[in-house]
């Protein structure tokens, strides 16, 4: 039986620091599920698709090896309902500093009265990657500047592209 693990965000866009989970977590299970979360009153940059496909293409090389298998999927709601959905063992969390730890512990322990069967795995950010964020990439991409520093390059020439050179 497979060993499945959820890990969900909004990926908007996919960081290094993301990445870096991804291929973190690749030891941990069989089948790693990545949720790309909607939220219905938001409009992303990328479309979910956009995301999906920059998701699966950056961590193909990181999965070649690693013996597990990389899905994404896209989901609206809880993310219990989404991970047990598809039978995860697991749900996998990426820590980068002390606020990303409290809201994620305050999250696990809600996550666990839903799903008490469904334990939270946190994985502390890699040093390299500890500063970045979704938002800070967005930005820099949005005035001009270059996110090649802390996405993957499908990421960064996918972020030039929908915010040409000034």
């Amino acid at each position: 039986m497979a060993r499945i693990a959820f890990y969900s965000g909004s990926f908007d866009p996919l960081t290094n620091g993301h990445l870096d989970v991804i291929e973190r977590s690749t030891s941990l299970c069989d089948r790693l599920v990545v949720g790309i979360g909607v939220n219905p009153n938001k409009a992303g940059l990328f479309s979910t698709d956009e995301r999906s496909a920059l998701i699966l293409e950056a961590a193909a090389p990181a999965m070649a090896g690693a013996g597990c298998v990389l899905e994404t999927m896209v989901f609206t709601g809880l993310v219990v309902d989404a991970a047990r959905a598809i039978g995860a063992a697991f749900i996998v969390r990426g820590l980068r500093d002390a606020t990303d730890f409290d809201y994620e512990m305050r999250m696990a322990a809600m996550s666990a009265q839903m799903a008490p069967h469904l334990p939270t795995v946190f994985l502390p950010a890699s040093p390299l990657v500890r500063h970045i964020s979704a938002t800070l990439v967005r930005q820099i991409a949005s005035m001009g500047g270059d996110a090649s520093p802390f996405a993957p390059p499908n990421v960064a020439a996918a972020l030039a592209a929908k915010f040409p050179a000034r």
